[in-house]
């Protein structure tokens, strides 16, 4: 069995022929799990390629914790939405092709729901972060990616897939 799994990884990454980042008008599907203090957030994306380096996007994210105050339990959800711009700096730093390098900023805002006997629902306005992220992809199509944030629209972290519409 051993010889198989080693075949197949042999297999997998000795055929990776992907690209670097998106190409112009080239769109990104990005899905995954993000950290944050306040439940474990689920996230969906999209990028889309304006030039060979720079990618703008949108994402939604969706998240419920439940909390103890006053000893209590309170269920909370969260739904964040942001925009974003990233600079890949594949070209610039010749980095290998199933790789993608990335640092960019995003703006965005959060709607949170709890009881009214918690201090009830509200709002985040407008926030304004930044993220540096990576990827890597096992062929033209599909890709892991990492990323790490901050500031007042960012999640963290997120951990998920990459695919190539």
């Amino acid at each position: 069995m051993k010889k198989w799994i080693i075949l197949v990884l042999l297999f997998v990454f000795g055929t990776v022929q992907a690209q670097n980042a998106l190409d112009k008008g080239q769109f990104q599907f990005n899905g995954g799990v993000g950290l944050s203090s306040w439940g474990l957030p689920i996230y969906l994306g999209l990028d889309y390629g304006i030039t060979e380096d720079i990618t703008i996007g949108g994402e939604m994210s969706f998240r419920s914790y439940q909390d103890h105050w006053s000893g209590l339990p309170y269920r909370h959800s969260i739904i964040g939405f942001a925009g974003n711009g990233n600079y890949h700096f594949n070209n610039l730093l010749s980095i290998p092709e199933n790789w993608d390098f990335y640092a960019g900023l995003n703006l965005g805002f959060f709607i949170w729901n709890s009881p009214e006997t918690y201090g009830g629902s509200g709002a985040s306005g407008l926030g304004f972060g930044g993220q540096v992220g990576g990827r890597y992809y096992f062929n033209e199509k599909l890709g892991v990616n990492v990323e790490f944030g901050g500031g007042n629209a960012s999640t963290g972290g997120k951990l998920g897939i990459s695919i190539r519409l």
